[in-house]
């Protein structure tokens, strides 16, 4: 039971109802997340943490909107309303998010010039937030994911957990998805043919 750790994905304001980027109903995996905790020994909290003026922002873009997609250095870039700017209220994690557990808080998206879907690497797929050697030094190998959104940051984090070689699943009670163009279905397909245990 030690080597499991929960893994609580950007339950902040800018992703619950009333934020700049609200997934629906995604204030619902608040209280199913604080009970959660309660069956885990170790729990690691991420947090979407954007400068302003972010080049994931269509605002960044002139004649960009927002949901358009571009092309950076890094391959191509969905682009997001302005959200989860460093220090604002949005970027905040729920009132309600029982946050004294957490032994760990990953910060992700705070270069400038790349965004960071997944709590192990920014989106160039290279460039690591720390977590994997983290977990790895504390013998943390099995990782429940829950959080939002299902279909990007959990997904990319469930991913990219599988190929550091940890043994990753998705509470889906516990996550709430944006579902654009299908993206819901994509990413589930693409976490069961990885491995990632989803129930």
């Amino acid at each position: 039971m030690s080597n499991k750790v929960l893994i609580v994905i950007d339950v902040q304001n800018d992703f619950c109802p009333g934020g700049a980027l609200a997934v629906d109903d995604g204030d619902a995996v608040v209280p199913v997340i604080n009970a959660l905790m309660g069956e885990f020994p170790h729990v690691v909290l991420t947090q979407d943490w954007h400068p302003a003026g972010h080049s994931s922002f269509a605002s960044s873009h002139p004649g960009k909107a927002p949901f358009d997609d571009t092309d950076m250095p890094y391959g191509p870039q969905r682009l997001w309303p302005d959200h989860c700017v460093i220090g604002s209220d949005g970027a905040a994690f729920h009132p309600d998010l029982e946050t004294s557990r957490a032994e760990l808080i990953i910060r992700k998206g705070f270069r400038p010039g790349i965004d960071s879907y997944s709590a192990f690497f920014e989106n160039d797929h290279q460039t690591p937030t720390g977590l994997t050697g983290y977990l790895r030094e504390r013998g943390l190998t099995d990782l429940t994911l829950v959080g939002l959104a299902t279909d990007f940051c959990v997904a990319y984090s469930a991913l990219d957990a599988v190929k550091q070689g940890f043994s990753a699943s998705v509470l889906l009670k516990a996550c709430r998805g944006i579902d654009l163009a299908g993206s819901m279905e994509t990413m589930m397909g693409k976490m069961r043919d990885a491995g990632v245990e989803i129930n």
